[in-house]
């Protein structure tokens, strides 16, 4: 199973290597890098640690305003406006999870709405944010002082290589002694305690390693398409990735890879989807399928939640467990 998931991930990097040379768009496929690495991140507390955030809109939204202001007023290289939005996730993950750690289920849940709640309405009303219209006109500049972003292509493998970068420490988080100790706080909260760890400490330090992940998720898309907007500090952003998790397969490491990607892709391409339908079908409903991407998205999570309980990927992985258990038995 190791070997196969290995084969896997390297096509896929393969894949996403070659996209902008088969006709991709490159800054789309930022985009859906950028919340596969939002989902990933959420993935890590919810998945893994089992902690519900209905707040991760203020990480990804927040460490956007941050870095988009660095890199236009401050001018900032790109590099440096990536690691101040990072270290804005970490730091509203830190005051968040002070605040709501020692809670759990509904009320954790409700006290992360709350304060990201609290976000949205600074984003609102701040001067620095721009309001309503967003903070427009992000310069990319130059990594490093030395490398133009202004390229399509050139950014696209530098979001690339920051992305894979990401998602390879969240492996290796996982798999490390700190990432077991989470995955056994998720499973049995009451015998880590009594094994002698500290719990709040482990979940606190998780939620700051997501929180600033998911920064970094909404720096890098501030700076790949040049504004950040109330859309990523809305909490509608929160359900989005929680969609995400669940339709991928949450507890699984390519579940938000697949989650996004599905997510995303409905709501850009949907309207796309039903004009082809329309054509097929001569139904001419269907042509107004791109008018109802909300109602599409729930029909989609309906859809999961009771053909895939355990998401897409996850039931992939079961049958291949099953099959695995026959052929043995």
């Amino acid at each position: 199973m190791k070997k196969l998931s290995t084969v896997i991930y390297l096509l896929l990097l393969a894949a996403l290597l070659v996209a902008p040379f088969v006709g991709a768009y490159p800054v789309f496929v930022m985009k859906l890098m950028c919340f596969a690495l939002f989902a990933s991140a959420f993935n890590l507390l919810l998945g893994y640690t089992g902690l519900l955030s209905f707040g991760h809109a203020a990480f990804l939204g927040g460490s956007a305003y941050v870095a988009g202001h660095a890199m236009k007023v401050w001018g900032l290289t790109p590099e440096l406006g990536l690691l101040a939005g990072t270290a804005t996730g970490a730091f509203l993950g830190w005051i968040f999870g002070m605040l709501a750690i020692r809670r759990q289920g509904i009320y954790f849940a409700m006290i992360t709405l709350a304060l990201a709640q609290m976000v949205f309405f600074v984003a609102l009303q701040a001067k620095f944010t721009g309001g309503e219209d967003g903070l427009q006109g992000v310069p990319r500049g130059k990594l490093f002082g030395v490398v133009d972003l202004q390229s399509d292509l050139t950014m696209y493998y530098v979001t690339l290589v920051v992305v894979v970068a990401a998602f390879l420490l969240i492996v290796r988080t996982i798999h490390s002694p700190f990432g077991q100790v989470l995955k056994g706080i998720k499973e049995n909260e009451p015998r880590a305690l009594s094994l002698g760890y500290d719990v709040s400490r482990f979940k606190l330090l998780a939620f700051v390693i997501s929180a600033a992940l998911s920064g970094l998720a909404g720096s890098l898309k501030t700076l790949v398409l040049g504004f950040a907007t109330l859309s990523d500090v809305h909490w509608s952003a929160s359900g989005q990735v929680i969609l995400m998790t669940l339709v991928g397969g949450l507890g699984t490491l390519s579940g938000p890879l697949v989650g996004s990607a599905v997510v995303v892709l409905l709501e850009n391409k949907i309207g796309e989807f039903g004009h082809l339908l329309a054509r097929l079908t001569t139904i001419e409903w269907f042509n107004t399928l791109g008018e109802s991407v909300t109602m599409v998205t729930g029909l989609i999570f309906v859809i999961c939640v009771l053909a895939f309980r355990k998401g897409i990927m996850g039931e992939i992985i079961a049958f291949i467990d099953r099959r695995r258990g026959t052929a043995k038995g």
